[in-house]
């Protein structure tokens, strides 16, 4: 399959799920109810199993949290959830976040994800862009088991710290993803 092929694919999965949650009109109450508890329990999680999140929380600008992330593929994939925005301790905004993949994959599984966003910068990005694109703007740092046991309020040098736990499921391979995070009314 030639390069032009292959990007006009991602694309068009890509806009399929964004046209899924586009913004605009009223927000659903029960909607953003379910956003926010699932939010909150995932970082309540998150705090409970890496006590560096705990930390990096107590310096962060703000936190964006998507619970239950759905990701799944066979060769081509694509991954879709609805998270909301920490600030101050209260939900300050609602997200979505769409990836679409290529390559070596199988699979399906669900997961939570957080940035911490350390930096009034990385913050202003996702605010002012027409979309936070995971691998453009701020510098993001997934962090790991290895990175977190290293890793302290005096170390922490990047604008975006990025936790992935909570996996259920079975999803294995290799391949070319991008995500790209949008502001949303649910």
């Amino acid at each position: 399959m030639n390069i032009k092929r292959l990007i006009s694919l991602m694309l068009v999965a890509l806009l399929a799920l964004t046209a899924c949650q586009a913004p605009g009109g009223k927000p659903d109450a029960v909607a953003a109810s379910k956003i926010d508890s699932d939010a909150n329990a995932a970082l309540q999680n998150l705090y409970a199993t890496t006590p560096t999140a705990r930390t990096l929380a107590g310096r962060a600008k703000a936190i964006l949290v998507f619970p239950g992330v759905v990701k799944a593929g066979f060769i081509g994939g694509a991954q879709y959830g609805k998270g909301a925005l920490i600030r101050n301790g209260r939900i300050a905004g609602y997200y979505n976040i769409v990836a679409g993949s290529y390559g070596l994959q199988a699979g399906a599984q669900t997961f939570d994800y957080a940035m911490f966003f350390m930096s009034d910068s990385a913050l202003k990005y996702l605010d002012s862009s027409a979309g936070f694109e995971v691998g453009v703007g701020p510098s993001v740092v997934v962090v790991d088991a290895g990175i977190a046991k290293s890793l302290t309020t005096t170390t922490a040098k990047d604008d975006v710290y990025a936790f992935i736990f909570g996996q259920k499921g079975l999803m294995a391979g290799l391949g070319l993803q991008g995500s790209k995070i949008t502001r949303v009314n649910p």
